[in-house]
């Protein structure tokens, strides 16, 4: 049987029209520019370490509000509630819908217990709200998905190790989303205070069993494990955050400016921002959203429906008792 062309929208069906399946590419390119990605980002640190001024660098506009301060006698603000924005972000005929949920900073108070608690449950009701959805007999073509596709996990850059409620929130964090460490304000330290910062956290991470975000597929390819591999090498991402401009050799830059000079964000060099900005919309954006579908979701989807299940097992062998 002959294949036949089928031709994209705009396309005029024509004898000469090109002829192959290969087309599909094309087809499905078109259907995913007009409905648009969606991509939920949420932020995890203590109070004070630059969350909402990374959001903006990573995405070049001014999204979150910062609550840093701006002279050395105002005190820090903080979140007190998870707050979550959405923006519209297009680049190239590409829409993004960005959605970006901010965190209370954990570890603010004396007594710490359970502080990351909310934080886990906010996660969680994202899949169970996603799930209801998807159980409803006349259910929506495209479901609203708000689950939480990356978790960007902000380490203070104190030079020593990770902290053991650090350990604790980790732990419960890698359990339920794709998690990606990053020291933040890494300015505050030498390169080779870095590197054996770095070091300290990936034994830490080792002994305690923390697996966290890129996982490695059977699917992947030869390419896609070896940049997984170099990704795992880098983490966690020593990063510096500016919205300011400054005119570096006659070009303007994201920058710090200190007593010492500028660093750059976006200079190698200086951080590894652009590694991470990289990371995050170049080379994982799509395995991020997949990951959190097929693998976060499914835990948690499987876990509610054998409860259910056994649940109603239970209720089914009371009633004919």
């Amino acid at each position: 049987m002959a294949a036949v062309a089928v031709p994209t929208s705009g396309e005029e069906i024509s004898a000469q029209s090109y002829v192959g399946f290969d087309s599909i590419t094309r087809q499905i390119e078109h259907k995913l520019l007009k409905r648009g990605f969606q991509f939920n980002v949420m932020v995890v640190g203590q109070t004070g370490l630059g969350k909402s001024t990374l959001i903006n660098t990573l995405f070049a506009s001014h999204l979150v509000e910062s609550k840093g301060r701006f002279e050395a006698d105002i005190q820090p603000r903080s979140t007190t509630e998870i707050h979550a924005q959405s923006h519209v972000i297009t680049e190239n005929g590409v829409r993004l819908k960005l959605n970006i949920i901010d965190t209370p900073g954990y570890g603010d108070q004396i007594n710490n217990e359970g502080c990351w608690d909310s934080i886990v449950k906010y996660i969680k009701d994202q899949h169970s709200a996603y799930l209801r959805k998807e159980l409803t007999a006349m259910r929506d073509r495209h479901i609203p998905d708000t689950r939480i596709h990356c978790c960007l996990f902000f380490i203070n850059p104190t030079g020593h190790t990770l902290k053991p409620i650090d350990i604790v929130v980790l732990k419960k964090l890698a359990e339920v989303v794709n998690v990606v460490p990053i020291i933040a304000k890494s300015d505050a330290l030498t390169l080779e205070e870095r590197h054996l910062f770095k070091q300290r956290i990936k034994a830490e991470l080792v002994h305690s069993q923390i697996r966290l975000y890129p996982f490695d597929a059977e699917e992947n390819d030869e390419e896609e494990l070896n940049l997984n591999e170099r990704i795992r090498d880098m983490l966690p991402f020593a990063i510096v955050g500016s919205e300011k401009s400054i005119v570096v050799d006659g070009k303007p830059v994201r920058a710090r400016v200190n007593r010492f000079g500028v660093i750059n964000v976006e200079d190698e060099r200086h951080c590894e921002f652009i590694y991470l900005r990289n990371f995050l919309t170049r080379t994982h954006l799509q395995d991020l959203i997949e990951t959190t579908a097929q693998i976060h979701y499914e835990t948690f989807r499987s876990k509610q429906l054998m409860a259910l299940k056994e649940s109603s097992a239970k209720q089914q062998q009371a009633s004919t008792s």
